[in-house]
């Protein structure tokens, strides 16, 4: 007898209490967000209201559905539409964060060790990109410059390049805006028409140095800040830049590469876990930092 398949089973996205918290305060925060949120966060972006009405829709059958049919046993079930929105809607961006995950470690990365980096800024820094999203970019390319000159210098070679996937996260805990690089990189560099070298054992505060001169000279060029500024921060005893790198990933663990590729470009939170607190008359959300906007 063939092994019986799994039975498909509707998600019901509107029984979850992230459903009922948007749902039941978002019309409140679109309409108290001039008074309370624009000055801090910049104009409410049309984009986030359309995310918002897509993901209300998401997974419902009265929305809209496929009628999935085996021709051979004639079984069939109704798949509900689902919104495709990155980040905000959890079950999509999971999906993504799948077959990220599978396409990466198939098509991209070799069989090298690799490396988990994250590249964070100042907080003094973070509202230049808050205000100006095309600057995230320019962030990504000064982690991935960072990096390339960082390790042309750890491996000797003639024409030594690493390779790297960069993900931009925007979101941290609360009601900060944290723009950060996560980075999974090779821990060496290719050179030779296909060799490759491991770098050697080395320190991360070069690392920082590199990417904190690539940040200023970015800003300095875009005119965002001046140079009384950079000074500034360059006297502080802590600057405020950070490079956390994890350890070293081998060839020969697939799985922990995979897990690592979904990881840096994980959604903000889960619908199964989310943070709320206890009240008196009813359980609630706390707040907390979503890529545009908060609750």
């Amino acid at each position: 007898m063939p092994g019986s398949s799994a039975i498909y089973q509707p998600r019901n996205p509107q029984n979850s209490a992230y459903y009922h918290c948007v749902e039941d305060n978002f019309e409140t925060f679109e309409q108290v967000y001039e008074d309370r949120f624009e000055r801090q966060y910049g104009f409410f972006r049309p984009y986030v209201k359309h995310v918002i009405c897509r993901y209300l829709d998401c997974g419902i059958l009265h929305n809209g559905f496929a009628r999935v049919r085996c021709e051979e046993c004639g079984h069939e079930y109704l798949l509900a539409f689902s919104c495709k929105r990155r980040h905000f809607c959890p079950s999509c961006h999971q999906k993504r964060v799948v077959e990220f995950g599978e396409w990466i470690c198939e098509e991209v990365l070799k069989a090298v060790p690799h490396r988990h980096f994250i590249f964070s800024i100042p907080k003094i820094l973070r509202r230049y990109f808050l205000y100006n999203r095309s600057l995230l970019s320019e962030l990504s390319r000064c982690g991935w410059e960072s990096l390339k000159v960082f390790f042309q210098d750890t491996v000797p070679e003639k024409d030594a390049v690493p390779g790297a996937a960069v993900a931009i996260q925007s979101f941290g805990d609360f009601l900060g805006f944290n723009p950060h690089l996560h980075v999974l990189s090779t821990d060496g560099c290719f050179y030779g028409g296909g060799m490759f070298r491991v770098a050697p054992r080395f320190e991360t505060k070069h690392l920082e140095e590199i990417f904190r001169y690539k940040v200023f000279k970015m800003l300095l060029s875009k005119g965002k800040i001046t140079q009384d500024l950079v000074s500034m921060l360059l006297s502080w005893h802590h600057s405020g830049f950070n490079v956390f790198c994890g350890p070293r990933i081998q060839a020969g663990d697939p799985q922990a590469m995979e897990n690592l590729a979904r990881y840096i470009i994980r959604a903000s939170f889960s619908q199964e876990s989310p943070p709320w607190c206890d009240s008196i008359h009813s359980r609630k959300y706390r707040r907390w930092s979503i890529p545009g906007f908060t609750f």
